[in-house]
């Protein structure tokens, strides 16, 4: 693999001068000094505080990658595969920084199938399914390919052993389902093998154990059975409604506002269009419509104390439809 050229370490933050200080002293040997290098790069991309940050960690990154003699192709492969997590981190408004990282995980894998555990194998070829599917919307890959990494990764990670490696396998792969383009006789079928994915994660994920997989995964199946194309759209929208109540036991107002502001929206859409008594759907659905407009309203608060201004509007013209649909019935029932 080449040089990384799209950043530099700045050499101001001190961690990175004191790693450059060890690998010229004799106070270790060569792969104690690149597992030193590899260490000290993976604790700076793991909260980073600012893009420069991240920028440092690759720096180290491929300082420890130039050192590795031959002989210890797995410091390599780690070092390859660090750099390649805080790549894809990096902020960047187009693919350079994406597609540098997939080359580090395509150049580690081969090293990792030859020395590494399955774990480390795996946790390499989810990585590589999501940096695949992020470069999809710059034409630079395929879903498909996002998909066949996931269902790599999956071989190991399965729900048994790993419940929470697999949840996040099984989300991404609904997300992907979801993304496919198809023509309009494939739309069903993508939207049954998310729905799918999604409930076969949560077989593995509790409310007790995994709590934000679960609120996630609760969450992202809701949004998938209000739009499955079905001949029962009904208790679908009860199956959402239910799994949506599900999430909002975890996400809440105080704790993660965003997210519950999106669950609370999505929740709305749901019962925009469920009707009061489901035994007699033609009596309209008034109250679900006074509900929805509540919970259009605390998200469309939220969204704007939250700066989140493109929710805020989407949210914002679903309360004006659920005010015309509302002046309807209530005209009609007066």
């Amino acid at each position: 693999m080449g040089d990384i050229k799209a950043v530099s370490a700045s050499l101001t933050d001190s961690t990175v001068k004191a790693a450059l200080e060890a690998i010229e002293s004799d106070m270790a040997t060569l792969p104690e000094k690149i597992e030193m290098l590899i260490e000290m790069a993976a604790g700076l991309q793991s909260k980073p505080r600012s893009p420069q940050q991240i920028e440092d960690a690759i720096f180290l990154y491929c300082r420890a990658i130039e050192l590795c003699p031959a002989e210890h192709p797995l410091l390599r492969a780690r070092g390859l595969t660090g750099m390649g997590t805080a790549l894809r981190i990096m902020p960047a408004e187009g693919p350079e920084f994406l597609l540098e990282a997939k080359a580090a995980y395509d150049a580690a894998l081969p090293i990792l199938q030859e020395h590494a555990a399955p774990e480390e194998i795996a946790e390499t070829q989810m990585n590589l399914g999501v940096v695949i599917q992020a470069l999809v919307p710059f034409h630079k890959a395929t879903l498909k390919n996002a998909i066949q990494a996931y269902q790599r990764a999956a071989r190991v990670f399965n729900g048994q052993n790993y419940p929470q490696e697999f949840a996040i396998i099984q989300n991404n792969i609904a997300i992907a389902y979801l993304s496919l383009p198809l023509a309009a006789e494939g739309e069903g079928m993508r939207q049954a093998m998310a729905v799918q994915s999604f409930e076969e994660a949560l077989k593995w994920v509790t409310l007790i154990d995994y709590p934000s997989e679960y609120a996630m995964l609760n969450n992202n199946l809701a949004n998938a059975l209000q739009y499955l194309p079905t001949v029962h759209p009904i208790e679908n929208n009860l199956k959402a409604l239910a799994a949506y109540n599900e999430a909002l036991k975890v996400r809440t107002a105080q704790d993660t506002p965003i997210e519950y502001a999106n669950t609370i929206s999505n929740k709305a859409n749901v019962l925009f269009n469920l009707p009061d008594d489901i035994e007699y759907p033609a009596k309209g659905n008034l109250k679900n419509l006074m509900k929805a407009k509540t919970y259009y309203q605390e998200a469309y608060a939220m969204f704007r104390e939250y700066e989140q201004w493109e929710q805020a509007e989407i949210v914002k013209q679903a309360m004006q439809e659920v005010e015309k649909e509302l002046q309807i019935q209530l005209t009609i029932n007066n």
